[in-house]
């Protein structure tokens, strides 16, 4: 398969899939010619780093999670503390885009939002 064909396959723009083999994620074999032949494989392994990124892993945790992947003597302990740390960092996350939200929503409702000059918001902001 050409990088186009892949692409499709995989759900990814070529230019990812450059950019995972620049990073060593993914390693085509090479035509004479220089173009990139993938194969199942490769497929298989875009699939699954795109899978990998949609959850939000990180490039280098996909990495971890590829490698494990490959390990048949992995420890399922492993893959499940990477992905406890992840969800960690979601839930986090969760919460603070939460306060966000509340304390955006209480400026909002503190503003007239009239034709006076006076906004809690950008004095909020200005803080």
């Amino acid at each position: 398969m050409n990088i186009s064909e892949v692409g499709k396959r995989a759900g990814l723009p070529p230019k990812t899939i450059r950019y995972y083999e620049d990073i060593g994620l993914i390693t085509p074999r090479r035509d004479p010619n220089g173009y990139r032949v993938f194969s199942d494989a490769d497929l298989h392994r875009l699939a699954f780093l795109r899978r990998a990124r949609m959850l939000g892993f990180s490039i280098e945790e996909a990495r971890q999670l590829l490698a494990l992947y490959r390990d048949e003597h992995r420890a399922s302990a492993d893959v499940k503390a990477l992905a406890r740390q992840h969800l960690d960092r979601i839930d986090a996350q969760m919460s603070e885009l939460t306060q966000m939200r509340a304390t955006l929503a209480d400026l909002i409702d503190a503003c007239a939002g009239d034709h006076r000059p006076d906004c809690p918001i950008l004095k909020d902001l200005a803080k």
